[in-house]
């Protein structure tokens, strides 16, 4: 009988290019107003079956919906937390040659993770059409913080940070046990943001906001810590971080060193890091992995250009890796997801679908199996 119990050999960060009537849906809703949002839904709930059925055909044990419903990976979900709004401004934020549509998250009262938040129901979607395991993607807590303004933080006992992220990491616990409640038993979330703090810009940018980047790593590893530290035995929980995935550019680079203590030390199962360009340093870091039953999926694979990877260098990646990190407790998964936003990035659905085979046919070859 097939093993069904994360973690995987072979895995994906979440994200998939948006089927083609979802796109056009959206923008009737969103941009024409011409198409209820029961209407859009509908369309949704018609086309995101064959999005997991496409991950099921490669040979996945891990599904999701695409994060088909959403505009971003992260903004949907911080919007619908209690007490945090999303404003759109003039100034986007700034990736490589692009700059992202200008929403800026703002922290109107006391933070909470609502009983009724729509990704329950995401999630339960996608539990109810599949034979596999079903998998949600949430931005991680860190996001709350580090993409809001200071300025942007209106409730007076929040001027305290350490009073911001405790109720942070309070909201993420609920959010924890109303996942686990809804079924979902492989929660992955995506702090990217320990990455950027190992940039040298990002640093600067937050020093000169009047905060340690280095205190920064350690409060946000505090934050996933305390978030799911409760969590059921059954429940694995995945972490992702990269550094910037918008339309194939990037925002940030530089390696892991400065902050891979910390991210171990968060107690997440399964850590899914990018690792396709030099932008990401050498392996070095993983060898700080605590040996026993986590796991790491370096992402080798890339997600913003469509030529694939030859099967023989993805083989003397790993066996680079296993100088560091014994075989054992690794895995594969692309960089990123494939539509971090729903513009997606640079490929075509061939494309996406070539590069899951290939991260299943990998793993088939270097474990035996998914």
């Amino acid at each position: 009988m097939t093993d069904l119990t994360p973690p995987f050999r072979a895995d994906h960060v979440g994200s998939l290019l948006r089927p083609k009537a979802i796109q056009a849906a959206r923008k009737k809703h969103f941009e024409e107003g011409s198409l209820s949002a029961d209407e859009l839904k509908a369309v949704e709930d018609a086309e995101i079956p064959a999005l997991i059925k496409m991950q099921e055909d490669v040979g996945l044990k891990a599904v999701t919906d695409g994060e088909a419903r959403r505009s971003f990976w992260h903004y949907d979900f911080m919007g619908m937390l209690t007490g945090l709004d999303l404003d759109e401004r003039d100034e986007g934020v700034q990736f490589a040659g692009v700059k992202l549509r200008p929403i800026f998250p703002t922290i109107t009262q006391k933070l909470d993770f609502p009983d009724d938040h729509p990704m329950l129901d995401h999630f339960k979607f996608v539990a109810a059409n599949t034979k596999v395991v079903p998998k949600i993607s949430i931005p991680g807590p860190s996001c709350c913080h580090f993409r809001t303004a200071p300025e942007d933080i209106h409730p007076e006992e929040y001027r305290d940070p350490e009073v911001l992220m405790a109720d942070i990491a309070a909201t993420y616990k609920k959010a924890v046990t109303k996942f686990y409640e809804a079924g979902c038993r492989y929660l992955q979330m995506d702090d990217i943001f320990f990455a950027y703090l190992c940039d040298p810009k990002h640093r600067a940018e937050k020093q000169a906001n009047g905060q340690d980047p280095d205190w920064l790593i350690q409060k946000y590893s505090w934050m996933m810590r305390e978030a799911i530290k409760d969590r059921p035995a059954d429940m694995t929980i995945g972490m992702h971080m990269c550094r910037g995935n918008f339309r194939s550019t990037h925002a940030a680079e530089g390696a892991y060193d400065l902050a891979a203590e910390a991210i171990f030390d968060t107690g997440v199962d399964i850590f899914f890091m990018e690792y396709d360009t030099d932008r990401a340093g050498g392996l070095e870091p993983l060898g700080l992995l605590p040996k026993g039953k986590q796991r790491i999926l370096p992402g080798f694979v890339t997600t913003k250009t469509p030529e694939l990877e030859e099967m023989d260098w993805l083989k003397s990646k790993f066996d680079e890796a296993s100088k560091y990190v014994d075989i054992d407790q690794l895995g594969i998964a692309p960089q990123c997801g494939f539509a971090s936003t729903e513009e997606g990035n640079a490929v075509t659905e061939d494309d996406q679908r070539r590069k899951l085979e290939l991260i299943v046919r990998c793993a088939e070859e270097i474990w035996g199996g998914v």
